[in-house]
């Protein structure tokens, strides 16, 4: 008696994931779906051609451009001098 009381309150038309989550299965499936799909689309952010480190690695890069720019005008400015000075040496 006391076995049969205890099924007696077990509710057998739930599905599973309405016992555990409290969640109709439709609702569970598009849960995983949206939960998948963000997923895929964060690491697209983070991972893809358009990502986060390629967009870093391409400030360095300009970064690095920059000083080069800087380095070769100092070097012209250096060479225009010498060439200025040998051409007013030749000229005398």
């Amino acid at each position: 008696m006391l076995n049969k009381e205890l099924f007696e309150g077990i509710d057998d038309t739930q599905s599973i994931t309405e016992k555990y989550f409290g969640l109709s299965l439709l609702k569970f499936l598009l849960l995983i779906f949206l939960v998948l799909g963000m997923g895929v689309y964060i690491g697209m952010i983070l991972y893809g051609t358009n990502s986060l480190e390629v967009f870093l690695g391409l400030q360095d890069y300009e970064q690095y451009l920059q000083s080069e720019i800087y380095r070769l005008k100092n070097e012209n400015a250096e060479l225009q001098r010498e060439y200025f000075e040998l051409k007013e040496i030749s000229a005398k």
